[in-house]
């Protein structure tokens, strides 16, 4: 697997281990912003489960204990991809999309056992799709993979905010959120530098600044300053999931070449 780097927003950046190549779309007015105890919450990736059973709190340590445990090992000499996709929203379209995804990524790098899945869809046999959880999953993943030679691939679904990021909820029992340099700081504490992050919400773009480096593909389905689109109730995919994911990732065409398609 080779790792050429390009971020992907309304704004593109096409970043070839150190060559950069800036595409600029006209400038936007972001909308108003949300206050500061907001802000520092996402900072911090906080995260609040009300009103759960003490039963559910034990199943969801049973399900993600079991998905780590079975993780495969890296191949020594071979790049290998550890996925991670996580659907955060309770609506149905970021449940279906999360779990359609991680078929088509685990089938596109060949990653049977070292994939993890994360949902709020309770139907699943999966971890809930949590700020923790990705957390606690992405630590599993460093520990399994060699950062020298693997990937990591990470998909998130999600609504987003202006400067909060990544928004979790769950009805009305889940709530959580990871801000851009949240995320920045987990990958930057765990070592991982190896990555491939595709993060489908509104306002995604805003984690580019916080995630770009030499050895990054980043991809957002909207900049710092625009929504993203699709994800109505009546949805199987997000405008972007459906474009990257289910027509693009599925085939064996470059990545470079699907990315350049979704903007024409």
């Amino acid at each position: 697997m080779t790792i050429t780097g390009f971020y992907w927003g309304l704004n593109i950046v096409y970043k070839l281990f150190g060559m950069v190549i800036f595409l600029a779309t006209a400038p936007l007015t972001a909308a108003t912003g949300p206050d500061m105890e907001d802000l520092v919450a996402a900072d911090k990736g906080v995260t609040s489960e009300q009103g759960r059973p003490a039963e559910w709190y034990l199943d969801q340590h049973q399900r993600l204990s079991s998905t780590i445990a079975a993780l495969a090992p890296q191949n020594p000499g071979k790049v290998d991809a550890y996925i991670l996709v996580a659907g955060l929203d309770g609506d149905p379209v970021f449940q279906t999309e999360s779990e359609e995804t991680v078929k088509v990524l685990t089938r596109r790098y060949n990653a049977g056992g070292r994939t993890i899945l994360l949902t709020t869809n309770s139907k699943s046999s999966a971890a809930q799709g949590s700020p923790a959880n990705i957390q606690i999953a992405l630590a599993a993943i460093a520990q399994k993979m060699d950062k020298a030679e693997d990937v990591l691939i990470l998909y998130t679904t999600s609504h987003g905010s202006p400067k909060i990021g990544i928004v979790y909820q769950d009805g009305r029992q889940g709530f959580g959120m990871i801000a851009p340099r949240r995320m920045g700081k987990m990958l930057k504490d765990l070592g991982i530098e190896r990555r491939l992050i595709m993060i489908s919400a509104c306002y995604s773009g805003e984690f580019i600044p916080q995630l770009a480096s030499d050895n990054s593909i980043i991809i957002t389905a909207a900049s710092a300053v625009r929504t993203s689109f699709g994800c109505a109730p009546g949805n199987d995919w997000t405008f972007f999931g459906d474009a990257l994911v289910n027509h693009g990732l599925r085939t064996p065409r470059k990545l470079e070449d699907i990315a350049s398609d979704m903007q024409k």
